[in-house]
Formats: C-alpha cells, sequence, structure tokens
C-alpha cells in the first residue's frame, strides 16, 4: 500500500515573484508535488515555469500534469525532460497524455484526430521517449516518428524519470498500468473534447481501479502503481478557512459531495480522511492532485495524512 501524496496543480501567475511564491508555499505547507497542465491560453509554459519553481525549492516534487503528446516530438520533450531533472536535482515526474483540449488543437492548426489516432501516436512516442531517456542512441522508422541516431545528454539524474498517465477508457487505462509508474484516474472526454460527468462517481472509479488491475497482469505489477485523482472541488468543514462555500457546495451536491465522488473532496476534517483511508484500502487511491484554491483550505488534511 502507497503511503498518500497530495499534489497542487497550477499554471498561472502575475508575475515571477508571486509563482515562486507559490511555489515555494506549497513545498512549506507539506505537498509532495507541483504540477503544470500543458494547454495553450492563458497559463505559463510548463517547462520554464518549473525550472523556475524547482530552483527556489528543495524538497517537493515537479512535473507535467500531463503533457500532450501531439504538441511536442518526442526526441525534445526526451530533452528538455533531462535538463529539468538535472537542474531540480531529480525530482521530476514525466507526465503525458495522448491529447484532448479542442482549443488547443485550433489554435495550433493541428486536426483533432478520433482518439484511436491520438493513442496510437502517444503509444508510439511513449516507446522512444523511454528509450532516450534510458541513454539509448535511437533510430525509429514508425508509423508517426523517424529519428536517426537520436541521443539525448546529459542523462536524467534519476536512474528512471517517474512516468505518468491518466485514462479514463479501457485501452488507455491498459496503457497505464502496463506503461507508467502513476495511473490516472480520470473521466472519459466525449467527441467535443468535453469530460463525461456521469464517470466522476466512486462506482465508475472503482471501475476502472478493476481496468488497471486486470491491465497489470499481476499482484505485484498492480501494488507497484501509484493510482491518482485530480481533485475538482473541495473544502474542510470547521477548517482553518471559512466553511462557507464548502457548505454551500455540500448543500447544492448532496451525496456527490459527500463520499459520492472521488473527485470531491468535502466534509469535516474527521470525515475527509476515513473517507481517503477507505478509499485507498478499498480502490487503491494514494496521490491526491488538487487546484491552486485548494491549497490552503485543503492543507490540515495534508497535514494529517502527508506520507501515513
Amino acid at each position: 500500500m502507497h503511503p498518500f501524496r497530495f499534489g497542487i496543480s497550477a499554471s498561472r501567475a502575475s508575475s515571477g515573484e508571486e509563482w515562486l511564491a507559490l511555489a515555494r508555499r506549497a513545498e512549506a505547507l507539506g505537498y509532495d508535488s507541483f504540477l503544470m497542465p500543458d494547454h495553450l491560453g492563458r497559463q505559463l509554459s510548463p517547462l520554464g515555469a518549473l525550472a523556475a519553481a524547482a530552483a527556489v525549492t528543495s524538497r517537493i516534487r515537479v512535473g507535467t500534469f500531463v503533457h500532450a503528446n501531439d504538441y511536442r516530438h518526442p526526441l525534445m520533450l526526451a530533452r528538455e525532460a533531462a535538463t529539468l531533472d538535472l537542474l531540480s536535482g531529480g525530482r521530476l515526474e514525466l507526465g503525458i497524455g495522448a491529447g484532448w483540449h479542442v482549443p488547443d488543437y485550433r489554435q495550433l492548426g493541428m486536426q483533432y484526430d478520433r482518439p484511436g489516432i491520438r493513442i496510437d501516436r502517444m503509444l508510439e512516442s511513449l516507446g522512444i521517449l523511454k528509450r532516450l531517456l534510458a541513454g539509448e542512441r535511437v533510430t525509429h522508422r514508425g508509423t508517426y516518428y523517424t529519428l536517426d541516431g537520436a541521443r539525448v545528454a546529459p542523462s536524467p539524474v534519476q536512474g528512471r524519470i517517474p512516468m505518468v498517465i491518466g485514462g479514463g477508457g479501457r485501452r488507455m487505462l491498459g496503457i497505464a498500468a502496463r506503461e507508467a509508474d502513476v495511473v490516472g484516474l480520470l473521466p472519459q472526454f466525449n467527441e467535443r473534447g468535453r469530460p463525461i460527468f456521469t464517470q466522476a462517481s466512486e462506482a465508475e472509479t472503482a471501475r476502472k481501479v478493476g481496468i488497471v488491475r486486470e491491465a497489470a497482469g499481476s499482484r505485484d505489477a498492480f501494488e507497484r502503481l501509484e493510482l491518482n485523482v485530480l481533485v475538482a472541488d473541495g473544502g474542510v468543514i470547521g477548517g482553518r478557512t471559512p466553511a462557507t462555500s464548502a457548505l454551500a457546495a455540500v448543500k447544492s451536491l448532496g451525496p456527490l459531495a459527500i463520499g459520492g465522488s472521488p473527485y470531491l473532496l468535502y466534509g469535516t476534517l474527521g470525515q475527509i480522511r476515513e473517507r481517503l483511508l477507505r478509499r485507498r484500502e478499498r480502490l487503491g487511491i494514494s496521490y491526491y492532485v488538487l487546484h491552486v484554491p485548494l491549497m490552503e483550505p485543503m492543507a490540515p488534511v495534508i497535514e494529517a495524512l502527508a506520507g501515513s
């Protein structure tokens, strides 16, 4: 059973000092990772921003949550990942996904291919990426990528950079189970690139965990995996920050807020603690990532459970 880990997903700041202060604060509150999504629009560029965050912290891990594969050639991504791992002193977690955000594809002038093609492309890229980060000189001629004697130097500080892959469908969950160190459990996205919210229930999450367990192939392989959830919203009633918003959410969402979805964390500190312990015991979920607005309100949960 994995100890609990908690991360922060951040993407914006109005100044460099605000961004650095955010990374320092996340570390001071006991969070285990400081992560960034990979979208266009109003967000900082992940690799430069994460390098800056790593420079002003010493313990917290930094990472992408997650890179959209279609935006970067695997050789370029491997080079950037190795550099960030070196600059952070071996604290990188590298997340990769097939891409889903339709407006990004539109801005890039890229075709938003059907899921099977995007996943095929990601899988080919992932194999190349792993070989490069392992120090191999790679010659590859595949369906989507061609490399000739490519290599990455300097090598990552870590012997093996932990890989994070999220998924909601059977195929992506199976790939994550076989290829990743951390499996992100997600609702699937529809053809317009929007999450299917009916998949946010605990029952649906349990079904997805079953897919991961089966795809892992053995009990040892499954137990090696960290299972992760990105929390959409939450609040500690009776915590350090005003509970008005948390109470309002509980009243409006009802059973879904109180234990009905792994993607929502509302309740007293005792209720949340008990729920996460029970869910880890039943489903194996031990790694939760929170958005920046939840960083301070959920600090008592991190204090109570991180590392336990």
